[in-house]
């Protein structure tokens, strides 16, 4: 027979999957939103999506909060509860990124030109499916996903510190280049920032399966297996 407990966990975990997929499509219509030339939608999909998480991140601290103070979880449900927490802030702050990128493309002119220029199609892709790939991590939870979450934003920062090095040079040279190369480069610190809320859930979810902390300086023992 199913305990009370044990449908709160499921609770839990359920509500975890719906607003990671919420976050998950705030991303890919933040992207969308970014790559259009010339800007076609206005963003009111996101704005709403976000209230719906904001709920949603309210209620897992509340069914957090009502386990801990009634069932007195220990072990593995313990480590559950813990990172559904941590897990749910981080989600949120991936949907807040989404809408300041969308805030963001708007001011940025002649936009198919620099995206093309300065590779930010590609590194946006990446940034979708890494941010797929950790709700799949946090659903399976499988290591190997873990290791490629690690893998994609090592990939993701290096690609967005060589896009914000070759913008700054554009500016130094082009005077004309400057409003949007700046706000270009903010949308590539909110891209490579989620990138980095998806490898901090990953570590959460670590954490969750072997009771291990990890950082990022054992990324590379993750990667490898060891």
């Amino acid at each position: 027979m199913t305990t009370h407990f044990e449908i709160e966990l499921d609770k839990l975990k359920g509500i975890i999957e719906k607003i990671g997929q919420l976050a998950e499509g705030q991303v890919s219509e933040a992207v969308k939103i970014l790559l259009q030339e010339p800007e076609t939608a206005e963003g009111k999909t996101i704005k709403k999506t976000e209230n719906k998480i904001d709920k949603l991140d309210v209620k897992i601290d509340e069914i957090c909060q009502s386990i801990f103070a009634l069932q007195q979880p220990v072990a593995s449900d313990l480590r559950f509860i813990m990172s559904a927490m941590q897990i749910s802030n981080e989600i949120e702050r991936i949907g807040d990124l989404s809408i300041s990128i969308v805030k963001k493309a708007k001011n940025i002119k002649e936009k198919h030109d620099l995206i093309v220029k300065f590779n930010i199609a590609d590194i946006s892709k990446l940034v979708e499916v890494i941010t797929v790939k950790t709700n799949n991590c946090f659903i399976t939870r499988e290591g190997s996903t873990i290791g490629e979450i690690f893998v994609l934003n090592k990939e993701i920062k290096n690609k967005c510190d060589e896009a914000v090095h070759d913008i700054i040079n554009e500016m130094k040279v082009n005077s004309k280049a400057v409003v949007s190369g700046t706000n270009l480069v903010i949308v590539l610190k909110h891209l490579e920032r989620i990138s980095e809320h998806c490898t901090n859930i990953a570590e959460y979810v670590y954490f969750m399966v072997n009771a291990k902390i990890i950082k990022h300086d054992k990324m590379d023992d993750i990667v490898s297996g060891e």
